[in-house]
């Protein structure tokens, strides 16, 4: 470590230890982090717009998680569910059927990862029906095992190169106002991109072959899209008429994140079956399966599980996390700070050409930015330098979309007004430094 700083001699080392492929979004080294700030290891603070990619919806390093998390690791860490359970699973799984959408009587299991609860919904929406096609939006991201990642829509990075995939996996168009696939505008559209479900049923699948149609109700990897208000009313609705499970995947738009603790309740829709993570656990590795009673009970004893899911330590971190919620009113404070700011960015939008499209719910926001307002031709290369200027001058952020053109607001619910300016002043300088380019 002679002559290098710190981060420095992590970066020289890691191009060692670990594989390329398996990159950052930057070449900040943390040493330590609380609320929305994040210090690196030469003492450098950064305002976290990232929120480690949407999981640190209470902040960093919570007290209330903190101690959670020392209470339980104190007493044990790990027993199996499936062999000696415990209370604080039943407990969790008893609040999040509570707060879940919709009156239908519901029951929760809980895995490690988004991915790994995505590929739960899907083994119990297949075995419920009896059915084995699932259906997907274009533009969603749903993880990176290999069912997850052939729902995923992306190509590179997170399917190239890893075929072949699993079979039986189908993508219809996504509600992507801006770049409509049919050409259409909203609202004269009448929601067509929902109504072609019907067609491709008919034409392409065959709605007793479909066991599941899974959507995120804010499409978060994809670019942020948010769908109209009408359309998932029309999509669940043709599920519903075709026997169909719809999935709701909550994993970065769950928790709060978009103002209610479900993103899919801007909808007044109840899904059969919501997956969960990031947020949820405050960082803590803990997905949730939640699904309506007779879908989830009906696969038989032993057939759905794992080694470490429900973790009694994530386990107690989720529940700390559920009680912050409640004692901080993060709700109404998140929908305060969606506020703040989507004023902002459509402020910019007004100023900067470059932004083609503000959009979001809640304080889930995004920018997407384009060369031209007309052609909206994608301008991946600015938006890479806007993050690079960003993490430059203390903000983390991070690039999101099909395109590699959107901007993404991911900041603690429980960042300042002090912190909250300091960041997009930030931003704001740095896509006048694009203009002036």
């Amino acid at each position: 470590m002679e002559g290098k700083n710190k981060t420095e001699y992590l970066s020289e080392l890691r191009k060692n230890v670990i594989p390329p492929g398996y990159k950052s979004g930057t070449t900040v080294y943390v040493e330590s982090a609380k609320g929305a700030v994040i210090r690196d290891r030469e003492g450098k603070e950064y305002i976290d717009f990232a929120g480690g990619l949407g999981v640190m919806t209470v902040g960093h390093s919570h007290p209330k998680v903190v101690a959670a998390i020392k209470d339980q690791a104190e007493k044990f860490t790990h027993t199996c569910f499936m062999v000696v359970p415990y209370e604080s699973a039943i407990r969790l799984a008893e609040k999040l059927c509570q707060i879940a959408p919709g009156t239908t009587p519901k029951s929760t299991f809980f895995v490690n990862s988004g991915a790994e609860a995505v590929e739960n919904a899907v083994k119990i929406a297949r075995y419920y029906t009896k059915r084995q096609a699932i259906i997907a939006l274009e533009h969603g991201y749903h993880g990176r095992t290999q069912l997850a990642m052939t729902l995923t829509s992306k190509v590179n990075p997170f399917k190239l190169g890893f075929g072949p995939f699993a079979p039986e996996v189908y993508h219809i168009p996504a509600p992507y106002c801006y770049r409509c696939s049919f050409g259409l505008q909203y609202p004269q559209c009448s929601i067509h991109c929902a109504d072609y479900l019907s067609d491709f049923l008919k034409s392409r699948v065959g709605a007793e072959c479909t066991a599941a149609v899974i959507a995120e109700p804010l499409l978060g990897e994809g670019g942020f899209i948010t769908p109209p208000p009408e359309y998932f009313t029309k999509l669940t609705g043709i599920c519903r008429a075709n026997g169909i499970v719809f999935i709701a995947d909550e994993i970065q738009s769950g928790t709060g994140r978009t103002g209610r603790m479900f993103a899919i309740e801007h909808s007044g829709i109840e899904p059969d079956i919501i997956t969960l993570a990031k947020g949820f656990a405050a960082g803590m590795p803990l997905s949730a399966v939640i699904g309506k009673r007779e879908i989830m009970n009906s696969v038989h004893p032993g057939g759905l599980g794992g080694t470490y899911g429900g973790n009694p330590v994530a386990c107690r971190a989720a529940l700390a996390v559920m009680d912050i919620f409640n004692e901080e009113n993060l709700l109404q404070k998140a929908e305060i700070l969606g506020k703040k700011i989507r004023e902002r960015l459509t402020l910019w939008h007004s100023r900067f050409e470059a932004i083609g499209e503000v959009r979001g719910l809640g304080p889930m926001l995004a920018i997407e930015l384009v060369k031209d307002r007309e052609t909206k031709e994608p301008a991946a290369e600015e938006a890479s330098a806007l993050v690079k200027y960003c993490i430059d001058h203390g903000v983390v952020i991070l690039v999101c979309g099909t395109f590699n053109n959107v901007v993404r607001f991911l900041p603690p619910l429980v960042i300042t007004d002090q912190e909250l300016s300091k960041g997009l002043l930030v931003v704001e300088e740095g896509l006048a430094s694009l203009r002036n380019k």
